[in-house]
């Protein structure tokens, strides 16, 4: 078993007035990714199609050059048809407020989303910082191909 690359990254994490009683996010296995964040709401019915901001009750400090990304479960996605709308969705590292998980319901069958409920991942990934240089972009072997310019990858394939 390897040990992890890094040394964990240590983040402030505030618990909010209503979810006091939920635990902290964790990792649900040493190879997990992420951390599963947690319903900090009543009872919320996501009728087919609908969306909803759901609140997580915590407030994060993240160190400068990092992001957090909200992410989907992908049992509630399989089971239900639950996922994050803005997936991933990027909490940047200035941001102080509540963390809120943007859930959709894309299944043909309402959800109920319940408190104490894990509704999505957080990922903390470093950030790389741009300077864009203005000038001619140099040819590639792709070039100005778009969505699906380079196919399936199937024998016999029509592109």
């Amino acid at each position: 078993m390897s040990a992890p690359v890094e040394t964990p990254v240590e983040i402030t994490v505030q618990r909010l007035a209503h979810a006091l009683d939920l635990p902290l996010p964790s990792y649900a296995s040493a190879g997990s990714a992420g951390l599963d964040l947690y319903a900090a709401t009543d009872p919320i019915t996501l009728a087919p199609g609908a969306r909803a901001l759901v609140g997580t009750g915590l407030a994060l400090a993240l160190p400068e050059g990092f992001e957090g990304q909200v992410r989907p479960r992908s049992g509630l996605a399989l089971k239900h048809g639950v996922t994050v709308l803005n997936a991933p969705g990027t909490i940047d590292s200035d941001y102080r407020g509540e963390i809120g998980v943007l859930l959709v319901n894309l299944g043909e069958s309402p959800f109920v989303v319940e408190r104490g409920m894990r509704i999505a991942q957080l990922v903390i990934s470093p950030v790389a910082r741009a300077h864009l240089v203005e000038g001619e972009v140099p040819p590639s072997g792709r070039g100005a191909g778009g969505f699906g310019s380079t196919g399936l990858g199937l024998e016999n394939e029509d592109n």
